[in-house]
């Protein structure tokens, strides 16, 4: 059964495969413009790594100054410090985005 299975999908995915192959470089369907496609993808991955990266160093963060009160200034200094760093990586991507596209 399992062979049945793998020949299916290998199958559709060929024949899936056929039509994309068959048409003309200058058809009026393919302008696809892959530049802003994968600025929009680095954008969406560099984001979504920086929400991740700002909630566990906060996280870390409150952990900290709950653990040790009286080391809660400097913590803070080194947080914010950190988060702006982490934010510089999706400023820095979308700047290359808007260097790239345009």
């Amino acid at each position: 059964m399992k062979k049945v299975y793998w020949f299916l999908f290998s199958f559709f995915l060929y024949v899936g495969a056929i039509p994309a192959f068959a048409q003309e470089p200058g058809a009026a369907g393919s302008a696809v413009n892959w530049v802003a496609l994968a600025s929009g993808f680095s954008m969406a991955i560099a984001s979504a790594f920086c929400g991740l990266a700002q909630g566990k160093a906060t996280a870390a963060a409150v952990e900290g100054m709950a653990r040790n009160p009286g080391a809660a200034p400097a913590i803070r200094v080194a947080l914010i410090l950190g988060l702006a760093l982490i934010e510089s990586l999706a400023l820095y991507t979308l700047v290359i985005i808007f260097a790239k596209v345009n």
